[in-house]
């Protein structure tokens, strides 16, 4: 299922301005160089209240863990944090991933997966699995996962790297919600052209970079990499959050097509005039907040309220 969601007449001089102290900088390549900024950007979203953050590991993978007043103890939020696999923290997304915990009810483990181009392909995704049986093997009974952007990608190929996985008793997740995946890194989506101009930050050579950082001359059409061409049968309910301005629209609106047709259950909304990952914006757009306010709900309905041997969060 599709929805549009319309520009509201609150966002647009917001949307405006962003667009304008974007434009210096459109196109700019982002190499490690960049880290403190890109983190500095994201580590500016608001936190949640309540929520703790504590240095932990889990399954070998050093991060946080974001804990909420409350939660129960058999329920789980891995959050896989975005960047183009060459920037970003857990650190620096502890504020952004810690409104979406707080929506759901939830302890969430934010992992420091290792960045290319040190570590290119498989070790983003190699440490998201390695979290993820870290959490299984600590006890989670219920797993959702959550990613934006090329975390939005490790997220989509975590759930079919563990569909995959036949280990007897291996926990599967109950559900996912990514925003603005990246889940084609051979970039063949026809909005590479047709939101060429409409996107306010990304051009095909700025993310042709990324993925070059990351494959290092690997198959951008590895399934493990680019979960568009991956298995897609027996995966959990996938909610997408896009951008309709954006040149990853295509990689949302395909890769629910091909799991739609697969039988699994997927809800896209594609929010019109907003940027990718708007959602970190929460505070300045208010479709910001109407996402990860239906995030929440999508994910809390899968993670807590269908289990019947898992206690609802107290009111806080």
């Amino acid at each position: 299922m599709m929805t549009i969601q319309s520009l509201s007449p609150q966002d647009a001089p917001a949307v405006a301005a962003m667009r304008q102290a974007a434009s210096a900088h459109k196109g700019e390549k982002l190499g490690p160089e960049a880290r403190p900024m890109f983190d500095a950007m994201f580590a500016a979203t608001p936190s949640a209240t309540d929520v703790r953050v504590e240095p932990a590991t889990v399954g070998g993978i050093a991060g946080f863990w974001l804990r909420v007043p409350g939660a129960p103890p058999g329920a789980r939020i891995i959050y896989i944090h975005g960047g183009g696999y060459v920037l970003g923290s857990a650190e620096a997304f502890t504020h952004f991933a810690g409104q979406i915990a707080a929506r759901v009810g939830a302890d969430t483990f934010v992992p420091d997966y290792r960045l290319a181009p040190v570590h290119p392909f498989p070790a983003a995704i190699d440490d998201a699995v390695a979290a993820y049986r870290g959490l299984v093997a600590d006890g989670a009974e219920r797993i959702v996962i959550v990613g934006d952007s090329a975390g939005g990608g490790l997220t989509l190929s975590l759930l079919s790297t563990i569909a995959a996985d036949k280990t007897k008793g291996m926990v599967q997740p109950v559900g996912a919600a990514v925003m603005s995946p990246w889940t084609d890194l051979a970039l063949t989506g026809d909005s590479f052209e047709t939101r060429a101009k409409a996107d306010p930050i990304f051009t095909r050579g700025v993310l042709q970079a990324f993925a070059d950082m990351y494959l290092q001359g690997q198959d951008a059409t590895n399934p493990t990499a680019s979960p568009l061409y991956a298995e897609l049968n027996s995966l959990p309910p996938i909610r997408i959050d896009v951008g309709d301005d954006e040149l990853l629209l295509m990689d949302s609106i395909r890769y629910a097509d091909r799991a739609k047709a697969a039988g699994v259950e997927v809800t896209l909304s594609v929010w019109q005039g907003m940027p990718h990952v708007f959602q970190s914006s929460i505070g300045h757009f208010l479709a910001a907040e109407r996402s990860v306010d239906a995030i929440g709900d999508f994910l809390r309905q899968r993670l807590i309220d269908a289990s019947p041997s898992i206690s609802k969060p107290s009111e806080t």
